[in-house]
């Protein structure tokens, strides 16, 4: 994942970071700690970004364009402006039809009990 230095209490605007590369995922990972992580991802054309299954819930925002996310089989489409969460232990991947970026955020704490 790509790492990159985060000014703390800075302006940044997502219709610009990450850049979109044609037919290449670009990643940025923006916080990356032991209780979660918050990633950038742009992907420049028609892809396929396989999720796997994790403990942890995963909050996906659609900042740029539309993508089709299948959680446990069930197709959901989100656009623009829209998220949702897939739940923990389930598994799931993105249909990139256009350009798409998103944001990914997993928060750990509270699961550390769950099998």
């Amino acid at each position: 994942m790509g790492h990159i230095e985060i000014n703390k209490a800075e302006v940044y605007d997502f219709t610009k970071f990450p850049l979109y590369n044609k037919n290449s995922v670009e990643v940025k990972c923006i916080m990356n700690k032991i209780t979660g992580s918050i990633c950038a991802f742009s992907f420049g054309s028609e892809n396929l970004f396989n999720g796997k299954r994790i403990p942890f819930d995963t909050y996906i925002q659609c900042i740029d364009g539309i993508a089709e996310v299948v959680i446990d089989d069930n197709p959901k489409l989100i656009q623009k402006g829209q998220f949702i969460i897939v739940p923990a232990h389930s598994e799931f991947f993105i249909k990139i039809q256009k350009r798409f970026k998103m944001l990914s955020v997993i928060i750990k704490s509270g699961y550390e009990d769950v099998s």
